[in-house]
């Protein structure tokens, strides 16, 4: 029978006995000492002011952006003297609309948006499409993209520990099992699969190779508020994007069969160890329950919060959106995109233009990547001192491993749930 993909997050170890004594005790000591305010669900960070993001997203939550020890964070991208697509796409005080036209849905809260025609490439509608945001998983269109130019569809790879083992969501690639790069595409874009986005970036010789091939392909097609720090999306030090530069590569890559055929796919079975093969569904909301919906990628992390990308056609037009930095407030971010999408069908004229590919000369040069692997947080001072002989270095070196295992659990816990989030039916949207 076939397993079902789904979205991993790290296994739970069960509390001790000596644990949930200890628990007891604090909460038998809160009771003497008398009530507490009751804790509050971590709230999401507040949308950056306008304006705020044109030459970088907003500063990093937790330590994914730190580069290695002795590397120095990398500058943020040069700034176009213009506006690539057009001067209204400098815009960033509200949405950029064409004359006459109609309010943008107000259910749409995400901080940077756009509206773009599939074919050709007008800009239908915008709000601060240039601003720099982290793309989340959203990146993986260019990983795609990438993967597509540079491999044979063909071709095959074994899956590794190495792949199985990447933190966030995964697909379900099995150590030892042989896989088709299409495969791995497919499962790169319908489960927003880390281990696919590292077996792909592996087939073309290590995650370096990848990013730095993302780079050069996006400034190739004109996407310059974007840098790749990762394959997968997960954030590192300068990783960095736009809603236009995702809509200018989401429709390069529509071009390409084997994008639109592996995006536009809701269900398919991957192999698996001997008589288990993978089932996997699309974890886009709007694929599975938007007509007309041609594909799309969903996205999360703590620093990027909510991404989405989602193209549709009706009545012979074909439109992508692209929302960055968006929250589940006051719809879940699957459904704003689909609001969107309905005002985009409403809309004609146009406010720019997605650049044709090679189309602009560089005028400047792309800051330089910095690859970064296994990035630890910064050294801070052991929690016992930095005396104490080897009990205390022993004892410091735990407490710290502890806690980047802690935290990068957490980090991937978070993600996994906001992406099954995603998944959900959108009862919200008519």
């Amino acid at each position: 029978m076939p397993v079902r993909a789904r979205s991993a997050s790290p296994p739970r170890t069960n509390p001790t006995s000596a644990l949930r004594l200890a628990a007891t005790a604090v909460v038998l000591a809160a009771t003497a000492l008398g009530p507490t305010p009751a804790l509050a669900a971590p709230q999401p960070p507040p949308p950056p002011p306008p304006c705020s993001n044109e030459t970088a997203p907003p500063p990093p939550v937790d330590t994914s952006e730190v580069p290695p020890p002795g590397v120095a964070s990398p500058e943020p991208l040069p700034v176009p003297e213009k506006p690539v697509g057009g001067d209204r796409l400098g815009e960033c005080a509200g949405p950029v609309l064409p004359e006459g036209a109609p309010a943008p849905p107000p259910e749409v809260s995400a901080a940077s948006w756009i509206l773009a025609d599939v074919t050709s490439g007008e800009v239908l509608a915008a709000r601060d499409s240039h601003a720099r945001h982290r793309p989340a998983s959203a990146i993986k269109v260019l990983t795609a993209l990438v993967a597509i130019r540079d491999l044979n569809m063909s071709d095959t790879l074994v899956a590794t520990q190495a792949d199985a083992d990447q933190e966030g969501s995964r697909v379900g690639l099995h150590p030892g099992v042989t896989y088709t790069v299409e495969q791995v595409v497919t499962g790169l874009l319908m489960q927003s699969g880390n281990d696919a986005a590292h077996a792909l970036a592996m087939k073309l010789g290590g995650p370096e190779v990848m990013t730095a091939r993302m780079n050069e392909l996006a400034h190739h097609l004109g996407a310059l508020d974007t840098r790749a720090a990762t394959p997968s999306g997960l954030d590192g030090p300068g990783m960095s994007s736009s809603a236009y530069d995702l809509a200018l590569v989401f429709r390069a890559a529509m071009q390409r069969p084997e994008f639109a055929r592996a995006i536009n796919t809701q269900h398919t079975v991957l192999p698996g160890p001997p008589g288990q093969p993978l089932e996997v569904w699309s974890d886009n909301a709007v694929l599975l329950n938007y007509a007309g919906a041609l594909g799309g990628k969903t996205g999360f992390t703590d620093d990027a919060r909510h991404t989405f990308i989602a193209a549709a056609e009706r009545d012979g037009r074909r439109i992508v959106a692209v929302l960055l930095r968006g929250e589940n407030q006051p719809l879940r971010l699957s459904s704003q995109t689909m609001r969107l999408l309905d005002y985009g069908f409403t809309l004609r004229g146009r406010v720019g233009e997605l650049v044709a590919e090679g189309a602009l000369e560089p005028t400047t040069e792309t800051a330089p990547v910095v690859p970064v692997q296994n990035v630890e947080p910064p050294h801070r001072d052991p929690a016992f001192g930095t005396v104490g002989g080897p009990l205390t270095l022993a004892a410091a070196a735990a407490v710290a491993l502890l806690g980047v295992v802690g935290v990068r659990q957490r980090r991937a816990r978070r993600a996994a749930a906001a992406r099954r989030e995603s998944a959900k039916v959108p009862a919200d949207h008519p």
